[in-house]
Protein backbone atom coordinates (compact mmCIF):
# COMPACT_ATOMS: atom_id res chain seq x y z
CA UNK A 1 0.00 0.00 0.00
CA UNK A 2 1.32 3.44 -0.91
CA UNK A 3 2.09 5.75 1.98
CA UNK A 4 0.09 8.99 1.42
CA UNK A 5 2.65 11.03 3.36
CA UNK A 6 5.46 9.71 1.16
CA UNK A 7 3.51 10.62 -1.97
CA UNK A 8 2.81 14.15 -0.72
CA UNK A 9 6.49 14.56 0.20
CA UNK A 10 7.59 13.53 -3.29
CA UNK A 11 5.00 15.84 -4.88
CA UNK A 12 6.20 18.79 -2.80
CA UNK A 13 9.85 18.10 -3.60
CA UNK A 14 9.00 17.75 -7.30
CA UNK A 15 7.19 21.11 -7.19
CA UNK A 16 10.22 22.72 -5.53
CA UNK A 17 12.59 21.38 -8.19
CA UNK A 18 10.31 22.57 -11.00
CA UNK A 19 10.04 26.03 -9.41
CA UNK A 20 13.83 26.31 -9.07
CA UNK A 21 14.41 25.21 -12.67
CA UNK A 22 11.82 27.59 -14.06
CA UNK A 23 13.13 30.47 -11.94
CA UNK A 24 16.49 30.09 -13.66
CA UNK A 25 15.05 29.62 -17.14
CA UNK A 26 16.08 25.96 -17.37
CA UNK A 27 13.87 23.81 -19.59
CA UNK A 28 12.96 20.63 -17.72
CA UNK A 29 10.37 18.99 -19.96
CA UNK A 30 11.72 16.19 -22.16
CA UNK A 31 11.04 16.69 -25.90
CA UNK A 32 8.71 14.07 -27.36
CA UNK A 33 8.03 12.99 -30.96
CA UNK A 34 5.12 14.90 -32.46
CA UNK A 35 3.25 11.69 -33.34
CA UNK A 36 3.07 10.75 -29.66
CA UNK A 37 1.87 14.12 -28.40
CA UNK A 38 -1.87 14.50 -28.24
CA UNK A 39 -2.03 17.53 -25.98
CA UNK A 40 0.06 19.37 -23.38
CA UNK A 41 -0.49 17.90 -19.89
CA UNK A 42 -2.58 20.15 -17.69
CA UNK A 43 -0.20 21.07 -14.87
CA UNK A 44 -1.77 23.55 -12.49
CA UNK A 45 0.54 26.14 -10.96
CA UNK A 46 1.02 26.40 -7.23
CA UNK A 47 -1.23 28.91 -5.49
CA UNK A 48 0.19 31.43 -3.03
CA UNK A 49 -1.04 29.30 -0.14
CA UNK A 50 0.64 26.20 -1.61
CA UNK A 51 3.91 28.07 -2.09
CA UNK A 52 3.85 29.25 1.52
CA UNK A 53 3.07 25.73 2.72
CA UNK A 54 5.97 24.32 0.69
CA UNK A 55 8.36 26.99 2.01
CA UNK A 56 7.31 26.37 5.61
CA UNK A 57 7.58 22.59 5.23
CA UNK A 58 11.17 22.82 4.00
CA UNK A 59 12.52 25.59 6.24
CA UNK A 60 10.86 24.25 9.33
CA UNK A 61 11.96 25.19 12.83
CA UNK A 62 10.33 26.65 15.90
CA UNK A 63 6.95 28.23 15.24
CA UNK A 64 6.32 29.78 18.65
CA UNK A 65 9.08 32.33 18.08
CA UNK A 66 11.08 33.68 15.15
CA UNK A 67 13.98 36.13 14.74
CA UNK A 68 13.62 39.33 12.73
CA UNK A 69 16.51 41.35 11.31
CA UNK A 70 17.17 44.89 12.54
CA UNK A 71 19.48 47.62 11.28
CA UNK A 72 20.71 50.65 13.19
CA UNK A 73 19.91 53.83 11.28
CA UNK A 74 22.96 55.71 12.55
CA UNK A 75 25.36 52.99 13.71
CA UNK A 76 25.10 50.86 10.58
CA UNK A 77 25.05 47.78 12.80
CA UNK A 78 22.62 44.93 12.15
CA UNK A 79 21.50 41.74 13.81
CA UNK A 80 18.53 39.58 14.69
CA UNK A 81 16.23 39.57 17.70
CA UNK A 82 13.15 37.51 18.60
CA UNK A 83 10.03 39.23 17.25
CA UNK A 84 8.20 40.83 20.17
CA UNK A 85 4.71 42.28 20.30
CA UNK A 86 5.82 44.84 22.89
CA UNK A 87 8.95 46.05 21.12
CA UNK A 88 9.44 49.82 21.60
CA UNK A 89 6.03 50.09 23.25
CA UNK A 90 6.12 53.14 25.52
CA UNK A 91 6.14 52.28 29.20
CA UNK A 92 6.58 48.58 28.47
CA UNK A 93 9.72 48.07 26.40
CA UNK A 94 12.88 49.30 28.10
CA UNK A 95 15.45 48.59 25.40
CA UNK A 96 18.34 49.13 25.37
CA UNK A 97 18.54 49.49 29.15
CA UNK A 98 17.15 45.97 29.59
CA UNK A 99 18.10 43.19 27.22
CA UNK A 100 15.27 41.30 25.53
CA UNK A 101 16.28 38.04 27.19
CA UNK A 102 15.96 39.63 30.61
CA UNK A 103 12.68 41.46 29.97
CA UNK A 104 9.61 40.29 31.88
CA UNK A 105 7.36 42.08 29.38
CA UNK A 106 8.60 40.22 26.32
CA UNK A 107 5.68 39.02 24.18
CA UNK A 108 6.98 36.57 21.61
CA UNK A 109 5.17 36.54 18.26
CA UNK A 110 4.55 33.13 16.66
CA UNK A 111 5.55 32.42 13.08
CA UNK A 112 2.67 32.66 10.60
CA UNK A 113 2.01 32.53 6.86
CA UNK A 114 1.72 36.34 6.88
CA UNK A 115 5.21 36.67 8.39
CA UNK A 116 6.67 34.39 5.71
CA UNK A 117 4.78 36.19 2.94
CA UNK A 118 6.13 39.56 4.10
CA UNK A 119 9.65 38.09 4.16
CA UNK A 120 9.37 36.87 0.58
CA UNK A 121 7.78 40.16 -0.49
CA UNK A 122 10.58 42.23 1.05
CA UNK A 123 8.74 43.87 3.95
CA UNK A 124 11.18 42.45 6.48
CA UNK A 125 13.84 39.75 6.82
CA UNK A 126 13.23 36.89 9.19
CA UNK A 127 15.10 33.79 10.21
CA UNK A 128 14.31 30.52 11.89
CA UNK A 129 15.50 28.71 15.00
CA UNK A 130 16.23 25.16 13.72
CA UNK A 131 16.58 23.54 17.15
CA UNK A 132 13.16 22.49 18.45
CA UNK A 133 12.29 22.34 22.13
CA UNK A 134 12.73 18.55 22.20
CA UNK A 135 16.23 18.97 20.69
CA UNK A 136 15.27 17.68 17.25
CA UNK A 137 15.29 19.42 13.88
CA UNK A 138 13.88 19.14 10.35
CA UNK A 139 16.94 20.28 8.40
CA UNK A 140 20.69 20.66 8.49
CA UNK A 141 22.41 23.73 7.03
CA UNK A 142 26.14 24.14 6.49
CA UNK A 143 27.59 27.65 6.31
CA UNK A 144 30.50 28.50 4.00
CA UNK A 145 32.29 31.85 4.14
CA UNK A 146 35.65 33.49 3.39
CA UNK A 147 37.70 33.41 0.19
CA UNK A 148 37.35 29.76 -0.82
CA UNK A 149 33.63 29.42 -0.20
CA UNK A 150 32.75 28.69 -3.84
CA UNK A 151 35.18 25.78 -4.20
CA UNK A 152 34.39 24.43 -0.75
CA UNK A 153 30.63 24.61 -1.29
CA UNK A 154 30.97 22.81 -4.63
CA UNK A 155 33.14 20.14 -3.01
CA UNK A 156 30.61 19.65 -0.22
CA UNK A 157 27.72 19.29 -2.67
CA UNK A 158 29.76 16.82 -4.68
CA UNK A 159 30.29 14.77 -1.53
CA UNK A 160 26.54 14.85 -0.89
CA UNK A 161 25.99 13.47 -4.40
CA UNK A 162 28.63 10.79 -3.87
CA UNK A 163 27.01 9.74 -0.59
CA UNK A 164 23.44 9.89 -1.88
CA UNK A 165 22.42 12.77 0.39
CA UNK A 166 20.04 15.22 -1.38
CA UNK A 167 21.23 18.79 -0.78
CA UNK A 168 20.42 22.27 -2.10
CA UNK A 169 22.92 25.12 -2.36
CA UNK A 170 21.93 28.72 -1.57
CA UNK A 171 24.00 31.85 -2.12
CA UNK A 172 23.99 33.88 1.10
CA UNK A 173 22.33 37.28 1.51
CA UNK A 174 25.66 39.08 1.15
CA UNK A 175 26.70 37.13 -1.95
CA UNK A 176 29.99 36.31 -0.21
CA UNK A 177 29.13 32.86 1.04
CA UNK A 178 26.78 29.93 0.71
CA UNK A 179 24.52 27.62 2.70
CA UNK A 180 24.10 23.95 1.88
CA UNK A 181 20.69 22.69 3.02
CA UNK A 182 19.76 19.07 3.74
CA UNK A 183 16.06 18.51 4.44
CA UNK A 184 14.81 15.54 6.45
CA UNK A 185 11.55 13.71 5.75
CA UNK A 186 10.79 13.76 9.48
CA UNK A 187 12.41 15.25 12.55
CA UNK A 188 15.73 13.85 13.71
CA UNK A 189 17.81 14.57 16.78
CA UNK A 190 20.03 17.62 16.42
CA UNK A 191 22.94 15.41 17.47
CA UNK A 192 22.36 13.01 14.57
CA UNK A 193 21.87 15.88 12.10
CA UNK A 194 25.14 17.46 13.18
CA UNK A 195 26.91 14.08 13.04
CA UNK A 196 25.72 13.75 9.45
CA UNK A 197 27.10 17.20 8.61
CA UNK A 198 30.42 16.42 10.24
CA UNK A 199 30.64 13.11 8.39
CA UNK A 200 30.03 14.78 5.01
CA UNK A 201 32.64 17.43 5.78
CA UNK A 202 35.15 14.72 6.78
CA UNK A 203 34.42 12.85 3.56
CA UNK A 204 34.93 16.06 1.58
CA UNK A 205 38.27 16.78 3.24
CA UNK A 206 39.61 13.28 2.75
CA UNK A 207 38.29 12.53 -0.73
CA UNK A 208 38.06 15.86 -2.51
CA UNK A 209 40.35 18.54 -1.14
CA UNK A 210 42.85 16.61 0.96
CA UNK A 211 42.81 19.70 3.19
CA UNK A 212 40.46 21.21 5.73
CA UNK A 213 37.61 23.24 4.31
CA UNK A 214 38.93 26.70 5.08
CA UNK A 215 35.62 28.45 4.42
CA UNK A 216 33.49 26.08 6.51
CA UNK A 217 32.13 28.10 9.41
CA UNK A 218 29.41 26.21 11.28
CA UNK A 219 26.42 23.89 11.22
CA UNK A 220 22.78 24.68 11.86
CA UNK A 221 21.54 23.58 14.33
CA UNK A 222 24.60 24.91 16.09
CA UNK A 223 23.97 22.91 19.27
CA UNK A 224 23.06 19.33 20.18
CA UNK A 225 21.01 20.47 23.16
CA UNK A 226 18.91 23.54 23.91
CA UNK A 227 20.90 26.24 25.76
CA UNK A 228 19.30 27.25 29.03
CA UNK A 229 17.16 30.35 28.61
CA UNK A 230 17.77 30.58 24.85
CA UNK A 231 16.56 29.30 21.51
CA UNK A 232 19.81 28.14 19.94
CA UNK A 233 21.43 29.74 16.89
CA UNK A 234 19.27 31.15 14.12
CA UNK A 235 19.71 31.04 10.38
CA UNK A 236 18.28 33.63 8.00
CA UNK A 237 15.55 32.33 5.73
CA UNK A 238 16.33 32.45 1.99
CA UNK A 239 14.56 34.08 -0.96
CA UNK A 240 13.92 37.48 0.61
CA UNK A 241 12.95 39.89 -2.16
CA UNK A 242 15.72 42.51 -2.09
CA UNK A 243 18.82 40.28 -1.99
CA UNK A 244 17.05 37.94 -4.41
CA UNK A 245 16.87 40.73 -7.00
CA UNK A 246 20.68 40.95 -6.82
CA UNK A 247 21.18 37.22 -7.31
CA UNK A 248 21.66 36.55 -3.60
CA UNK A 249 19.71 34.37 -1.16
CA UNK A 250 18.74 32.14 -4.10
CA UNK A 251 19.39 28.49 -4.92
CA UNK A 252 21.96 27.63 -7.58
CA UNK A 253 23.61 24.70 -9.31
CA UNK A 254 27.35 23.99 -9.39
Amino acid sequence: MTDPSAVSTLQAENALLIALLEAHGIEWRLPQPAVLVTREPDRSRLSTAEKLALFRRLFRGRTDVYPVRWEGKTSGKSGYAPACGNEWRAGVCEKPRIKCGDCSNRLLIPLSDAVIYDHLAGKHTVGVYPLLEDETCYFLAVDFDEADWRDDARAFIQSCEDLGVPAALEISRSGNGAHAWVFFASRVTARDARRLGTAIISHTCSHTRQLELESYERLFPNQDTMPKGGFGNLIALPLQKWPRENGCSVFVDA
